[in-house]
């Protein structure tokens, strides 16, 4: 199937799973994971309508930046692990940062969109798995506490809401519970309402997954597989 087909089959996956949870698919933002994939495929998306595109490391967008640069209304997410050495080039490259995971990365991206002249919208990646090997920060720990007060001092950043990978599963319904826990998690700092920290944005799923994600509450869901094909590692 073309990446045109792909993408029109997951925009009717997002509708089917929406209807199952009482939503309305236009409530689902579909981000294209462009990870690994060379520009003319990337345009083939843009060609099938895809205007929200996520990538998982600042280098390898950075080399793809300028053949893409005319694409009409593109947004760009870094959605990968972000070292703070690579703040200031993600700041210049991006639209948002959906993976802040510390406070010092976060006053780095302040920082440089200030240089930049930009406001910048990030995410808080919550590692809701414990993963050793996984960034994010722990469900009601002191690191999300520090980083939802640093939103009020942080004013070149717009914090949108939660993000979060969970343990991978074969069985796409063993991640439900992991979905269901960012989504308390997001429903109880929205009722904090903390000054400067907007909770609207609920990242979660992909290509295996984002049905299920979609039935928790997710408002945006990271596909990459499901209409490109298999990765070619670079």
């Amino acid at each position: 199937m073309s990446i045109a087909e792909n993408v029109a089959v997951v925009h009717e996956r997002i509708a089917e799973a929406a209807r199952r949870a009482g939503r309305g698919p236009r409530d689902i933002a579909l981000m294209a994971v462009t990870k690994t994939h060379p520009p003319e495929r990337i345009r083939e998306a843009h060609a099938a309508g895809l205007r929200l595109f996520g990538e998982n490391r600042v280098q390898e967008f950075a080399g793809k930046a300028a053949a893409l640069a005319d694409l009409a209304e593109a947004e760009w997410h870094m959605i990968g692990h972000l070292q703070t050495n690579k703040a200031g080039k993600a700041a210049e490259l991006f639209r948002a940062v959906d993976s802040v995971d510390s406070v010092k990365l976060a006053e780095k991206l302040d920082i440089a969109a200030r240089n930049f002249g930009k406001k910048l919208s990030v995410l808080l990646e919550i590692n809701v798995g414990g993963e050793s090997v996984k960034s994010g920060v722990a469900p009601q720990s002191r690191e999300l506490e520090e980083l939802m007060m640093a939103a009020t001092r942080l004013e070149a950043l717009e914090f949108r809401g939660l993000m979060t990978v969970p343990p991978f599963t074969e069985n796409p319904q063993e991640a439900r519970r992991y979905f269901r826990q960012l989504r308390e998690l997001r429903d109880t700092i929205a009722a904090r309402k903390v000054p400067g920290f907007s909770a609207d944005v609920l990242s979660m799923g992909m290509s295996h997954d984002f049905e299920v994600a979609i039935e928790e509450g997710s408002t945006c869901v990271r596909v990459g597989t499901a209409i490109f094909g298999m990765r070619v590692e670079m």
